[in-house]
């Protein structure tokens, strides 16, 4: 984790191998879930089972990633890095399934916050995606409820 880090605050960062891709990845989702300031039941669910189906983990791994992330995400650097870095490491045509990921965490405690809209709609620009890439993403993460 520590080696994440100072790879994240380097100048010019390196590509992230997969390990760390997925728990930046991870970190992101955190990241989301704790920006009302309310890190619901609901939200660490949610979390668990988007690693889980991601990245083909058992339960026990996807919490164990999960647990990494938490720790990560407190000690971690602006989103802005975390999101750069993701962008390099997972192509194009990927990126609005983690977009709808992440768009299902933001929702999974039933409620809308003007932080989180913010916060969403940052990452979806250095994601490289539209506002109208986002928002399909959001309607299908939606429909996934």
């Amino acid at each position: 984790m520590i080696d994440l880090l100072r790879r994240l605050l380097a100048p010019a960062p390196e590509p992230l191998t997969k390990p760390d891709a997925q728990l930046a990845l991870a970190a992101l989702l955190v990241r989301i879930a704790r920006t009302d300031g309310l890190y619901a039941a609901e939200e660490v669910e949610r979390i668990d089972r988007v690693l889980a189906h991601r990245h083909g983990l058992d339960p026990f791994a996807a919490a164990k990633l999960r647990a990494e992330a938490e720790a990560l995400e407190l000690q971690a650097p602006d989103t802005v890095r975390f999101t750069q870095a993701l962008k390099a490491a997972i192509p194009l045509d990927d990126r609005s399934d983690l977009m709808t990921a992440l768009w299902s965490v933001a929702l999974a405690d039933g409620q809308r916050d003007a932080q989180e809209d913010r916060l969403m709609r940052m990452v979806a620009t250095l994601l490289g995606l539209t506002d109208v890439e986002s928002a399909k993403a959001r309607q299908k993460a939606d429909r996934q409820e």
